[in-house]
């Protein structure tokens, strides 16, 4: 049953690649998600590119009849990478301005494949979480088992005293974007502090 405490979900961000990948699966999880989000009535919050995985997952928002609104850093707009066939799109002044102003517009966060930039970008939410600074649900829509590696040094992390398992169990990983969201819809951020006092290891 759905905690009817529990935040609504009005806009997700979602973090991934400029490319596509080499597997056919990544433009598949990438399209089923922009369905999905539409179906749900649910706004895409994303980087503004056309290109790679980005511009995949916008297309299938759009192309459902959802509301995309694209923010981007005038450095890459200027190389002709923004997608201009969006519902809004929001030109920032860097990179730092642009995941701050995707943390306001959105009420939870995705991580599809990418690479250093998403990885970047999801780490830094869960961060931002594990401080206190919001209470967005966070999660990875795990493809092909792409974030296992992720997933198992987390569990490193655990296991060797420097994270704790309630700080663990931020990061929601499914294979399914239905099974996703249904799992954002009941999340409720661990109410407990960061830090890992000495002797509690």
């Amino acid at each position: 049953m759905r905690d009817v405490n529990a935040p609504r979900l009005r806009r997700v961000a979602v973090f991934c690649g400029s490319s596509p990948g080499r597997d056919g699966a990544y433009r598949a999880a990438a399209e089923a998600l922009g369905k999905t989000l539409a179906e749900r009535r649910l706004g895409l919050v994303y980087g503004g590119g056309d290109v790679g995985l980005m511009g995949i997952l916008a297309d299938a928002v759009m192309a459902a009849g959802g509301e995309v609104i694209g923010v981007i850093p005038q450095a890459l707009k200027a190389r002709e990478l923004a997608h201009l066939g969006l519902t809004r799109l929001e030109v920032v002044d860097s990179m730092h301005s642009r995941k701050e102003r995707m943390y306001q517009l959105a009420d939870a966060l995705i991580a599809l494949p990418g690479g250093i930039g998403t990885f970047e970008e999801l780490l830094e939410s869960l961060t931002w979480i594990q401080l206190g600074l919001h209470a967005k649900p966070c999660g990875v829509l795990n493809v092909g088992g792409y974030y296992d590696p992720l997933l198992a040094q987390l569990e490193r992390a655990v296991a060797h005293g420097f994270l704790r398992p309630e700080h663990r169990g931020l990061l929601i990983a499914e294979r399914d974007p239905v099974v996703l969201l249904e799992r954002f819809a009941d999340y409720r951020p661990p109410q407990i502090r960061k830090w890992i006092d000495e002797g509690e290891t």
